[in-house]
């Protein structure tokens, strides 16, 4: 017993918190974006940066950061790595902080530029991201006051309008509604408090009623139910929209309702996107009663919405009279087989389908035995392919790859985070043979894969002229597996994606050293936990 009690004391000392984990590193760029790009006091002082130089600037934050927490513990080598874990977080927040107060990058000729682009295209949206008050309002919108402009397309994203600057917007908006036909006002109300937001929303749909827009783009601006009725003059006014764009707007049942009732006519309407919203079932029902109004729909899109197996089915049925669509998106939801098995009945109908995104949908195999047959037998032309995430194995696989075979056009294939095995992947590997010339990516990533499954598939790609990437990375590859598929891309090896995260062991020793698993995942634990409210620091 007192033997098994030291050897236990042992090896909790040995538990260190650095360094962490690629996942982990990874994990702190993402919060440090994220961290960049959310309005705060710092930012109405110094702009907010684009979502781009904001995750340029979290990669070169945390690998100084790193650097400096490295050096720290070097000196330290046989303590925990708390120290460091300190620095690390510490030094990030600084230069965060440093970020922030720089600002974004912005050239000389960026703003004029965006705004003469073509002189039908008026785009303030090219500058920083950042409150717009009158006086600036006064300065940046003077192109619309010429007389005998001919802009027919405004696109005030990335500034966010108060009352006082949408008061200077309103008339000039006025004076242009008859020959607008594009209008993109997403993320233009930013930081703003509700009821301002609402008045300003309120303010510039009634302006711009009456005018008759192809596109219409409202994302990215929390909306609700409130802020869809505030844009009521100007929905109800809509009968020769094409283009329709509420991503990103906290589209509920209700808001997704009121949708539904304001616009009048979705008859001409050929791009539907509601990505990133929590509709749920009830609200993918009222969607679903747009998209059976909109038969030359050709592009959907309702991903990361939260629609169960019930919202599934009734999206399906409805896209069945949508048989020009071109491109579906339904990643990210929670359909199940049921609504699975219910779409492959719409699928059938789509022979100029090119794209379409079925992740992360809780397929199984049933549901992806489905969806596969009935798009072997439809979609000819079919270009990309996204299966990734359903819990497909082998028995699945087969019918899989029996529809990948049929694609001849088919350029893109993530079938990544699945139970494929080896089985199943030598199966899509024999697929991707002969008549694939336009492939050139291809995920299988997370999937058990070893080394025979692994080896195949690396065989078949090599070979495809302009291929470009290989995805084989968290599988269960042997070193000598690597070793053989290394040398297979040796003339290429920008082809050969990141195995950094391949177990060559596999699962085979998970009870074995089961208990040090759980202690490497509380020291890794310990280090997100640390990290997870990072902040910037006012030094």
């Amino acid at each position: 017993m007192e033997s098994g009690t030291q050897a236990f004391q042992q090896r909790s000392l040995s538990v260190k918190l650095w360094p962490p984990s690629h996942g982990t590193r990874l994990m702190l760029v993402e919060r440090m974006t994220k961290n960049l790009t959310t309005p705060s006091i710092f930012s109405r002082k110094y702009g907010l940066l684009s979502n781009e130089e904001a995750e340029e600037d979290a990669k070169k934050i945390e690998e100084l950061a790193f650097a400096a927490a490295d050096q720290h513990y070097k000196k330290e080598p046989d303590g925990d790595g708390s120290s460091a874990v300190q620095v690390y977080a510490k030094e990030s927040s600084r230069l965060m902080l440093e970020a922030i107060k720089r600002g974004p990058t912005v050239k000389d000729e960026e703003i004029a530029d965006k705004t003469s682009i073509h002189e039908t295209v008026f785009d303030i949206s090219g500058g920083r991201r950042a409150f717009i008050d009158a006086e600036e309002a006064e300065e940046i919108l003077k192109p619309l006051r010429e007389p005998g402009n001919s802009y027919t397309k405004i696109c005030f994203s990335n500034r966010s309008f108060g009352l006082d600057a949408a008061n200077v917007a309103a008339p000039l908006l006025s004076s242009v509604k008859q020959q607008l036909t594009e209008v993109d006002l997403s993320d233009f109300i930013a930081g703003r408090p509700e009821s301002e937001a609402l008045e300003v929303m309120n303010l510039f749909s009634s302006v711009l009623e009456g005018c008759q827009l192809r596109y219409l783009n409202l994302s990215n601006n929390a909306l609700g139910e409130k802020g869809v009725r505030a844009f009521g003059a100007l929905l109800k006014s809509q009968n020769n929209l094409e283009e329709l764009y509420l991503i990103n707007d906290g589209i509920s049942e209700e808001a997704a309702q009121a949708v539904s009732e304001l616009i009048p006519s979705t008859k001409k309407l050929k791009v539907l996107q509601f990505h990133n919203n929590m509709t749920g079932d009830e609200g993918a029902i009222a969607i679903s009663d747009i998209v059976k109004r909109s038969p030359a729909l050709e592009d959907f899109r309702c991903s990361s919405t939260r629609v169960g197996t019930d919202g599934g089915v009734a999206l399906a049925e409805a896209l069945k009279t949508c048989t020009r669509l071109k491109k579906l998106d339904l990643r990210d939801n929670m359909f199940g087989v049921g609504a699975g098995v219910a779409l492959s009945k719409a699928l059938s109908l789509f022979a100029g389908l090119t794209e379409v995104y079925l992740s992360y949908l809780n397929l199984e195999d049933d549901g992806a035995e489905a969806l596969a047959n009935a798009l072997k037998e439809s979609a000819p032309s079919l270009e990309v392919l996204d299966m990734a995430g359903n819990d497909i194995t082998a028995k699945g696989a087969a019918s899989v790859a029996a529809c990948i075979a049929s694609k001849q056009f088919l350029s893109k294939l993530n079938l990544a985070e699945n139970e494929l095995k080896d089985e199943g992947a030598i199966l899509i590997g024999k697929s991707l043979g002969e008549g694939h010339d336009q492939l050139n990516e291809v995920d299988m990533s997370t999937n058990a894969i070893r080394r025979a499954g692994a080896r195949l598939l690396a065989q078949v790609v090599v070979k495809i002229p302009g291929f470009k990437l290989l995805n084989i990375n968290g599988n269960f590859i042997s070193d000598e597996g690597i070793d053989e598929i290394k040398e297979l891309f040796k003339s290429s090896p920008d082809m050969l994606g990141s195995l950094e995260d391949n177990d060559p062991e596999g699962e085979d020793y998970e009870d074995e050293d089961e208990d040090e698993d759980e202690e490497n995942a509380e020291g890794g634990n310990e280090l997100e936990f640390k990290l997870k409210d990072l902040k910037i620091e006012q030094g």
